[in-house]
C-alpha cells in the first residue's frame, strides 16, 4: 500500500494570540537547546516566545521565537544554538502562540516553492563556469479559500495584510502522528473573485521569510 498522504483534512492556521505561559523552565546549553520543565504541556509544532532567561548569555534566548521539537512529557528542544553558553537554571519563560484555523481551505501550493540564487564565482583561470548556491529560499505559499467573512482565520490573514505585519502560520498534514510545518510570512494579497452560478473565492499569497520547520 502506498504511503502517500491525502490532502483531505489538511489544515492551515494563523497566529492570533498568546496562551498560558510556562514559567521557571531550565535551558541546557547546546544545539538544539534542551528545555526541562515537569509536565510542560507543549507539543511538537507549538510556537513559543522566550523571556525571563538569566545567565551570562541570556540574550541568546530572550526575545526569540522558536518552534517546539522532540517534545516529551518533561523536556523539549528548541532550534537555537547555545553551544558553550551560560544559562541559569529554572528561570526562563515560554509563552505559546495561539493559532486559529483559516477556514474552508480549497487548494494550496507551497511552502518550499522558492529557489536559491546561483552565485557565479568564475575567474580568469577557470576552465568551466564555477558556481555556488546561495541561501535557501522557501518562496511563497499560495492558497484558495471559500470566502467566509466571519471566519476568524480569514479575518486575521486580511488584517495582517492591511497592517503589513509578519505572522506565524502552521500547516498540519494528515499522517499519524501529524507532521506540522511552521513558518513566518507576510500576507501579500487577499483578492476575491466570483461569477454566475459560482461561489465567492479568495486567493491568498504568503511571502515566507526564514525557515520552514518540520516537526
Amino acid at each position: 500500500m502506498s504511503g502517500a498522504l491525502e490532502t483531505q483534512g489538511v489544515t492551515l492556521a494563523i497566529e492570533t494570540g498568546s496562551g498560558s505561559a510556562v514559567t521557571t523552565v531550565t535551558a541546557t546549553a547546546g544545539y538544539p537547546t534542551i528545555i526541562t520543565k515537569a509536565s510542560h504541556g507543549l507539543d511538537n509544532g507549538d510556537v513559543v516566545t522566550l523571556s525571563a532567561f538569566a545567565g551570562t548569555d541570556a540574550a541568546y534566548m530572550n526575545g526569540k521565537t522558536a518552534v517546539v521539537m522532540f517534545a516529551g512529557t518533561n523536556t523539549l528542544a528548541l532550534d537555537i544554538d547555545t553551544t558553550g553558553k551560560v544559562l541559569t537554571a529554572a528561570n526562563g519563560t515560554l509563552t505559546p502562540v495561539t493559532f486559529s484555523d483559516i477556514g474552508e481551505l480549497v487548494t494550496f501550493d507551497g511552502p518550499g516553492s522558492g529557489t536559491a540564487s546561483i552565485i557565479d564565482i568564475t575567474h580568469l583561470k577557470s576552465t568551466r563556469k564555477e558556481k555556488r548556491i546561495g541561501l535557501p529560499d522557501e518562496g511563497k505559499m499560495s492558497l484558495t479559500l471559500n470566502l467566509v467573512p466571519s471566519d476568524v482565520g480569514q479575518l486575521a490573514a486580511k488584517a495582517s495584510r492591511d497592517a503589513r505585519t509578519l505572522k506565524s502560520y502552521r500547516v498540519t498534514l494528515t499522517d499519524t502522528p501529524a507532521s506540522v510545518l511552521t513558518f513566518s510570512a507576510y500576507c501579500l494579497s487577499f483578492p476575491i473573485s466570483g461569477g454566475v452560478d459560482a461561489k465567492i473565492a479568495v486567493k491568498i499569497d504568503l511571502e515566507i521569510t526564514g525557515e520552514v520547520t518540520w516537526s
